[in-house]
């Protein structure tokens, strides 16, 4: 029978492992999110010049 404490180590590394998965996957939306709004802004950038034409 696994000791109290084994478990909560178990529980821990657990924890832990999802936490860091949760912040690599963040920083990949977050990256992802800054080229969207870039790309985004450069074409309302493009329709403003066209219109003017």
């Amino acid at each position: 029978m696994p000791s109290v404490v084994g478990l909560l180590e178990q529980h821990e590394f657990a924890a832990r492992r999802r936490v860091d998965g949760l912040r690599e996957e963040a920083d990949r939306i977050q990256a992802e999110l800054a080229a969207a709004e870039l790309d985004w802004q450069e074409w309302v950038i493009a329709r403003r010049r066209g219109g003017r034409c």
